[in-house]
């Protein structure tokens, strides 16, 4: 992987005549929280227009690459770039606004999550023209809001990730995971008047609760991401106000960090619980049944080739340069252990409040020009 040093010049201005933001105000009046057949359907013409070839895969991702002469099936350096076509329900209408007829902000549901990095990463895709040895990726994917079925199925063996969210253009570099399941404390139905005769399964809640609040006494914080927690929401139990109740569960939600696994801690977690409450009591412990795996946590290395490329290519753009964790959980997991970043216009929230996922969502254009340029510059200097 050529590094921050390499030669490549990073200020040419090669963008196979698209613009992102033009693309950006096509992309964000088309309606997407229910349906992506119509933005898949664009996404497709977009890139075909630039005469690259596109498929569809069985899950709608939407896959294209750029390869130099002698790439072949194991390139030297694979970069992908990755991010999503949906968006939240409900839609929000697309807007422009200007100030003294100056374009300076894109309003509308997906502006910044996740259109506005999509139409960055695409600047980037169509520039970059891979040295002989390298390859480069984009796959945009259509679920990522729900579950995440078109990430789960990509196999795309990247050397290393750049995923499309909004960041400020600020480099991410580490996410916590989310886990969620049900505690279920089974007991035995008795007459209240008579409770001795049964095993109460929500009595039985005083030492889970316990043994939930002091989960993670002890362990360190992760360098990157600090502590995991770990969250009671919802509590159901019992079937009558007379009656010892004969179940009760406990939904939970855990945001990990590495190295923790799904099912690591589903299984700490029964035996942790199970220590705690009446031997009478039956505890159960299960992740949430989904059809793809939980968004696990993930860290690249700060010092990574790719994460230092990129933070100096959006310092130079006008960014930060900041490298530091997401707040929120990615399909970055799915492509770790490999480096990946996660880069992008866009704020998941300002100081007025919530912008991603929320009424007001919008993303400057000027970050969309400075992002599309920093990630140009770097795709460049890694694979170019």
């Amino acid at each position: 992987m050529a590094g921050a040093d390499s030669d490549a010049d990073p200020d040419a201005d090669s963008h196979q005549g698209f613009d992102p933001v033009s693309f950006l105000e096509s992309a964000v009046p088309i309606t997407s929280n229910e349906n992506v057949d119509e933005m898949r359907e664009f996404l497709v013409e977009t890139v075909e227009s630039r005469g690259i070839d596109v498929r569809v895969d069985d899950a709608g991702n939407i896959i294209a690459t750029k390869a130099g002469a002698d790439a072949g099936d194991d390139p030297e350096t694979h970069l992908v770039f990755n991010t999503h076509i949906d968006t939240v329900s409900p839609h929000v209408a697309f807007e422009r606004e200007q100030v003294d007829g100056e374009l300076v902000r894109i309003h509308g549901r997906g502006a910044c999550d996740a259109k506005g990095p999509l139409a960055a990463i695409l600047s980037a895709f169509f520039a970059v023209e891979p040295r002989a040895d390298a390859r480069v990726t984009l796959a945009v994917t259509p679920d990522e809001e729900a579950l995440s079925t078109g990430a789960a199925a990509l196999d795309l063996d990247g050397d290393c990730y750049v995923v499309g969210e909004p960041t400020d253009l600020d480099v991410c570099t580490a996410a916590k995971g989310r886990f969620q399941g049900t505690l279920t404390l089974s007991g035995v139905a008795a007459h209240a008047a008579e409770p001795d005769s049964g095993a109460n399964a929500i009595a039985g809640l005083e030492g889970a609760l316990g043994a939930i609040r002091t989960f993670d006494e002890g362990r360190a914080a992760h360098p990157q991401l600090g502590r995991a927690t770990l969250t009671p929401t919802t509590v159901v139990g019992g079937d009558a106000t007379n009656q010892v109740p004969a179940n009760c569960e406990l939904v939970l939600d855990r945001r990990s960090v590495p190295p923790e696994t799904a099912e690591g801690f589903r299984s700490e977690l029964e035996t942790a619980v199970r220590e705690a409450v009446p031997d009478d009591v039956g505890v159960d412990f299960a992740l949430t049944d989904r059809p793809t795996p939980f968004l696990e946590a993930f860290a690249t290395d700060a010092d990574h080739d790719l994460v230092r490329t990129l933070a100096a290519a959006s310092e130079r753009a006008g960014g930060s340069g900041a490298v530091r964790p997401f707040t929120a959980a990615t399909e970055a997991s799915y492509f770790s252990p490999a480096p990946v970043v996660v880069f992008g216009p866009g704020v998941l929230a300002d100081d007025r409040g919530a912008v991603a996922h929320a009424e007001r969502e919008y993303v400057d254009v000027a970050d969309v020009r400075r992002a599309a340029e920093a990630l140009t510059d770097a795709a460049r200097r890694l694979v170019g």
